[in-house]
């Protein structure tokens, strides 16, 4: 990547009006704090209860692998493996009586 002024320049201009606008902020109240918390924690308690029912969904999933993979009988044994040799295709007779194609 190349550096060049306009981007130094960018960059600073980026971090100054960020520094700025954070040390105008007011500090937060103890309502806003217990809000924040609150926010916090509900969010906390919505991703434990995704992650349930994520769970109960691959418990469901699994039940029903293990139910038609038993009736399927899909976990057949292919055996050892036999390499084939490739065959060439035959020649058909038109083909052999054909003149080649001069370009």
């Amino acid at each position: 990547m190349k550096i060049n002024l306009q981007n130094i320049l960018f960059g600073s201009l980026a971090m100054l009006v960020g520094a700025a606008a954070l040390a105008k902020l007011p500090p937060l109240s103890d309502e806003a704090k217990a809000k924040a918390a609150e926010a916090a924690a509900k969010a906390a308690w919505s991703a434990k209860v995704d992650a349930f029912h994520l769970c109960k969904a691959q418990d469901r999933v699994a039940a029903h692998v293990k139910k038609t993979k038993a009736v399927a009988g899909t976990c057949a044994d292919p055996g050892p493996f036999v390499a084939t040799p490739a065959t060439p295709a035959p020649a058909t007779a038109a083909n052999a009586a054909a003149p080649a194609k001069k370009p």
